[in-house]
């Protein structure tokens, strides 16, 4: 009872439901010859309304009481039949009682003639407007039910996601800000210009990375801004070694991205790639839009003869929150090719939070 008048509509639509059903029993009595259709109204509508509040609350506790697939079948057939058939004894006392009221002296335009036919016809219609009241209420149960495990799972779903950013946040090379630091120590005495810079890019990545909200989706370009912090910050440790190309057209740089998805794999292209290359190389980023679908490529040169290293802790938290977001809509590749290394990223091209292309 208390989930059918938990708003306003609910509890209008149950009203005119049993209201309808009132009208329906005073017409029953009109036909039958049992009274004229103003006494049988006045006699079946509030008696109705007075069995909708009466066998909804006692059914609702009952349903509470006895859930469905808590309890044997059985045992809820046997204490919902009970219960119908003791409020149907009690509405056909209570109707008694009414057109006993309704039948006084000053008001004998009222009232009608309760046959026996007519007596079980009441009782009868009791059973089954209690059986429906006690359908509706199950329903209205396992509704509210079914909601409230869709609203755990998607909070379970945005405490993952900041669980996640955060850890990707503490999984933030260490090596590279101690590098970082140990750069710019080293360059305060032989370039402060170059150590300033150095130390701005590092204090704005890192304020840009912090207020990343793990709920909030970014746009590419944002996301790239990101990036373009972090690689600053690395240029200035390997020089002319670390070079960098990006193309993103304007299209793929509107569209959504879940925050940071794309810097861990810059990150790994630095680190894995270019930091174990004497010569250096380029990293490339590229994305664009096709239709419906985002690609997005993050490809850096590696040796060859060298493995690749790292645990690929990267790319599984990449790929866990692609799943968790789009689920088998969004997939990555990764692998070698021509002295590469290629990681690929196919997503529904977003521009709004609400999916819309």
């Amino acid at each position: 009872m208390t989930e059918a008048f938990s708003s306003r509509r609910g509890a209008t639509i149950y009203m005119v439901v049993w209201l309808l059903f009132g009208v329906a029993l005073g017409a029953v009595i009109a036909l039958a010859g049992a009274a004229p259709l103003p006494n049988a109204m006045l006699f079946a509508i509030p008696m109705n309304l007075t069995y909708a509040f009466v066998a909804g609350y006692s059914a609702y506790y009952l349903c509470r009481a006895y859930p469905l697939g808590a309890r044997p079948a059985s045992a809820i057939a046997t204490v919902l039949t009970v219960a119908a058939i003791v409020s149907g004894g009690l509405w056909l006392l209570v109707g008694h009682v009414w057109n006993a009221l309704t039948a006084l002296p000053n008001l004998d335009w009222a009232g009608i003639v309760l046959t026996p036919q007519l007596s079980a016809l009441i009782v009868g219609l009791g059973l089954l407007l209690y059986g429906f009241a006690a359908a509706v209420h199950y329903l209205v149960i396992e509704f509210v039910r079914a909601r409230s495990a869709e609203r755990r799972e998607l909070e379970s779903m945005l405490m993952a996601q900041e669980a996640e950013l955060r850890m990707l946040r503490t999984q933030i090379d260490p090596h590279f800000l101690f590098n970082s630091l140990n750069s710019i120590s080293a360059l305060t005495s032989s370039d402060a210009g170059a150590a300033r810079r150095m130390t701005l890019e590092l204090a704005s990545f890192f304020r840009r990375s912090l207020g990343m909200e793990p709920h909030t989706m970014v746009t590419l370009d944002e996301e790239l801004a990101l990036i373009r912090h972090f690689l600053a910050v690395e240029q200035v440790r390997f020089g002319d070694r670390l070079r960098v190309e990006c193309a993103v057209d304007a299209a793929a740089g509107a569209c959504l991205v879940p925050p940071m998805l794309i810097q861990p794999l810059v990150e790994n292209a630095v680190k894995h790639g270019i930091c174990k290359l004497p010569e250096g190389g380029v990293v490339r980023i590229a994305a664009q839009r096709a239709g419906s679908l985002l690609h997005i490529r993050v490809d850096n040169p590696i040796d060859d003869g060298i493995s690749r290293g790292g645990t690929g802790i990267g790319l599984a938290n990449v790929r866990q929150r692609l799943s968790g977001a789009y689920k088998h809509e969004a997939s990555i590749r990764w692998g070698r090719q021509d002295n590469n290394f290629n990681v690929d990223i196919a997503m529904p091209a977003q521009t709004t939070v609400d999916g819309d292309q």
